[in-house]
C-alpha cells in the first residue's frame, strides 16, 4: 500500500504533486499525493466491506463535508440526511467563494446558488438553479424530490417553494463577497466584462455508498463568478453535475460547468462504469472522449469523480488533476486523481 501523507492546513489546488488514488473493498491502492494532505496522517486502512459507508467528494472542502456525512451515518440517519447535512457543511462555510453563503455573486452582484440530489434506490432526484436568498439549497433540492410531482425549479419559483416549505430568506452576499465583486466590476472596460478569476468555479459533488449497499449523491454550487444573471452550469442538471445508477454507481462533477453540461458528463462516467471500467478510468476516458471534441490544447478545466457497488473509489480532471476527499469508518483524506493532460 502507498501511504498518503499528514495535513498541510495552507493547501492550494495550484500545489498538487502526485498520482492517482483508487480503492476497492478488499484492498486500497492511494497515491502519496504531496500536498494533499490531511490532519489524521498516517496509512489508510486496508478496506473491508465492513469499513462502509463510503463518502467521497469534491475538493478539499468536502472533507469536513464527508466527515459530516459520515457521522450522521453511524448515527442511523439516512443515506439522503448524510448528503444534505455533509453538504450543507459546505454550504454554511463562509471561506468557501464557490458554495453557499460564502459563495461569489453574478455579474450584477447578487449570489444564486444550483443543487441537486439524487437516490440511488429509487432513481428518484430534485433539483433547483438560479435560487437567491437560501440555504441550504441542498436541502431545498431535498424538499423539491420530496414535496413536489417536479424534478427541477429554477429562479423565483424555486424562491417561493422555499419560503412556503419553511425555508427562510437569507441575505447570502458577505462583505468579503461583496469586496471581490467591486473589484472585478472595476475591472470592466468598455463594456466588457472583466474575466472570472481561476478558482471561480469548485462545486461540492458528494456521492455516497452505504452500508446497505445503497448509492446516493448531492451537488451544490454559487456557480461561476460574476456570471450573467440567470446562467445555470452542470451542477443542478441531473447526468451533468451528478449521476447516480443503484445498479452501477455514481459520479459527479466540478470545474467549468459548460464544459461538463454539453456531454452530459456524469452519466458517461456511469456508463462507462457499466461497461466495466473502473471509477478512475471512467472519469478519464470521459474526459478524454471530451477532449477530442475541441482543438488540440484546450484547457478545459474539468473534473470528476465516482464509486461503484463495489466499493472502488477514483477521480480524474484536466491538467494536473483535482484533489478529493475520501472517507470511511477509520479513515478521511483528501487524495490527488488521476491527471488527464490537454490533447497535444
Amino acid at each position: 500500500m502507498i501511504n498518503p501523507s499528514a495535513a498541510d492546513p495552507s493547501f492550494n489546488r495550484r500545489r498538487f504533486l502526485g498520482t492517482v488514488a483508487n480503492a476497492s473493498l478488499g484492498s486500497a491502492l492511494l497515491a502519496a499525493a504531496s500536498g494533499c494532505r490531511t490532519s489524521t496522517g498516517g496509512a489508510a486502512p486496508a478496506r473491508a466491506g465492513s469499513t462502509l459507508p463510503l463518502i467521497v467528494s469534491t475538493w478539499p472542502f468536502g472533507k469536513p463535508a464527508n466527515e459530516k456525512a459520515l457521522q450522521v451515518l453511524q448515527a442511523g440517519g439516512g443515506r439522503l440526511d448524510a448528503i444534505v447535512d455533509g453538504i450543507s457543511v459546505t454550504e454554511h462555510d463562509l471561506s468557501v467563494s464557490s458554495v453557499g453563503a460564502g459563495g461569489d455573486p453574478n455579474a450584477e452582484g447578487v449570489v444564486s446558488l444550483d443543487a441537486c440530489i439524487m437516490d440511488g434506490p429509487t432513481h428518484k432526484c430534485g433539483s433547483v438553479a438560479a435560487v437567491e436568498g437560501i440555504l441550504p439549497v441542498i436541502g431545498l433540492a431535498r424538499a423539491v424530490m420530496e414535496k413536489t410531482r417536479h424534478v427541477m425549479l429554477v429562479g423565483d419559483g424555486a424562491r417561493r417553494f422555499a419560503l412556503a416549505n419553511g425555508f427562510k430568506d437569507t441575505d447570502l452576499l458577505t462583505e468579503a463577497a461583496r469586496r471581490r465583486w467591486q473589484e472585478w466590476k472595476a475591472r470592466q472596460t468598455g463594456g466588457q466584462p472583466a474575466s472570472a478569476p481561476p478558482d471561480s468555479h469548485d462545486t461540492i459533488a458528494m456521492v455516497i455508498l452505504g452500508s446497505d449497499g445503497q448509492l446516493a449523491g448531492g451537488c451544490s454550487t454559487s456557480g461561476l463568478s460574476y456570471k450573467l444573471p440567470g446562467r445555470v452550469g452542470d451542477s443542478p442538471i441531473i447526468g451533468s453535475g451528478l449521476y447516480v445508477d443503484n445498479d452501477v454507481g455514481a459520479a459527479g462533477a466540478t470545474g467549468v460547468g459548460e464544459n461538463i453540461l454539453r456531454f452530459c458528463g456524469t452519466f458517461q462516467v456511469v456508463e462507462l462504469m457499466r461497461a466495466g471500467a473502473s471509477p478512475a478510468e471512467a472519469c478519464a476516458e470521459t474526459i478524454r472522449r471530451i477532449q477530442r471534441k475541441h482543438p488540440a490544447g484546450t484547457d478545459l478545466a474539468i473534473n470528476f469523480l465516482a464509486i461503484d457497488r463495489r466499493g472502488r473509489f477514483g477521480a480524474a480532471g484536466t491538467g494536473d488533476g483535482f484533489p478529493y476527499a475520501v472517507t470511511y469508518p477509520g479513515y478521511s483524506e483528501v487524495l490527488k486523481s488521476v491527471a488527464v493532460p490537454a490533447r497535444a
